[in-house]
């Protein structure tokens, strides 16, 4: 299985991960399954234990839906996988020949559970799939993915799922595609998927978000299909019909990562000489700003007055985000610079005030 997983990831790509959010009955699972079939090499998912954030929401119909997971198994030749977000899940999954197993967000940030899992795969040679965790810590996710190789998983993939966002977004969950580049810098070898459901959280933005990551070079995609999305008992809004899923990847532009044309690459050489020139000015700009804010500190400590002026954040958080807007910068990217940038101004006033050596 594990020279099997590999080479998908390798020789198929992107890899196709689909099937309902969550198994409901014979019936859904084995017509989704049969109308999937076309695709040669494509995983078959299913939710068979749903976390859910609230009481009385459908949380899966248990193992009952190992045994129809197995059964399209059969029927289709399909490899298949679930969640598992306990050790009792993953002795389940197994017993009934599931392939693969992934990991959710909620587990993900659980390190407790994660341990729990690890313990529960020594030995087992199985594939696992590791869900970003729910908010954007980078640690959690690598936490996660170090807890499974030191229990002897060498074979592991991570899902960008997109992760909770305070703002308004389009998305139901912001995919900060950098810091999936920045697991990948951890882990070079380790195929990244994108989950473009979970993330747009809405049917019709499935398509925008699976191009954006075959541009960033993603090595997969899980897509949740369903015969009837309408009437789905999880998730209703982001899945979409096996129909719709051949219009996706039918109309999926898939780029090389690398070519041999000179020109080409002595015009991006250019191109980036002029970047790294840029940057350098950039941090120098920024450099002689924070050089104003340490002045800005010395006269908030010399008269006693707090660092944080809400007021004057506010107005400029809107100014500088319209004159972004005017000059062709979206407004999401000039807040996040923003604040970044914000959040080092209080740092260094911080250190000021709380520097006796400032007078």
């Amino acid at each position: 299985m594990n020279n099997d997983f590999q080479k998908l990831f390798q020789y198929s790509k992107p890899v196709i991960i689909a099937g309902p959010c969550s198994a409901e009955s014979e019936k859904q699972v084995l017509e989704t399954a049969h109308q999937l079939k076309k695709h040669k090499n494509l995983i078959f998912r299913a939710g068979i234990w749903k976390p859910r954030t609230r009481p009385n929401s459908f949380e899966g119909v248990g193992e009952k839906g190992l045994k129809l997971l197995q059964l399209a198994k059969k029927e289709t030749g399909f490899k298949t996988t679930t969640e598992v977000a306990k050790a009792a899940h993953v002795s389940l999954a197994i017993k009934h020949e599931v392939d693969i197993l992934w990991i959710g967000a909620r587990t993900t940030g659980n390190p407790f559970a994660i341990q729990e899992i690890a313990e529960a795969l020594k030995g087992i040679n199985i594939p696992v799939m590791v869900k970003n965790p729910i908010n954007p810590e980078l640690n959690l996710w690598i936490g996660a993915i170090e807890r499974l190789k030191d229990a002897g998983i060498e074979n592991i993939a991570a899902i960008n799922r997109g992760f909770f966002a305070y703002e308004n977004s389009k998305y139901r969950n912001t995919p900060q595609w950098q810091i999936a580049v920045d697991l990948k810098r951890k882990f070079p070898t380790i195929p990244i998927i994108c989950d473009p459901s979970h993330i747009s959280g809405k049917s019709n933005l499935i398509y925008e978000v699976a191009q954006k990551a075959m541009d960033l070079n993603y090595d997969g995609l899980m897509i949740e299909t369903h015969i009837d999305p309408a009437n789905a008992l999880s998730d209703s809004q982001q899945q979409i019909t096996p129909q719709k899923l051949d219009e996706i990847l039918d109309n999926l532009v898939i780029r090389n990562f690398e070519t041999d044309n000179k020109n080409f690459k002595a015009s991006l050489n250019q191109l980036r000489i002029q970047i790294d020139d840029l940057d350098i000015e950039l941090i120098d700009v920024l450099k002689r700003r924070m050089e104003l804010v340490e002045k800005i500190g010395i006269h908030k400590k010399e008269n006693k007055v707090t660092i944080l002026q809400n007021k004057r954040w506010a107005e400029m958080l809107v100014k500088r985000s319209q004159y972004g807007k005017k000059n062709g910068l979206s407004e999401v990217f000039i807040q996040q610079l923003l604040k970044a940038i914000h959040q080092e101004s209080i740092d260094k006033q911080n250190s000021i005030m709380n520097n006796n050596d400032e007078v």
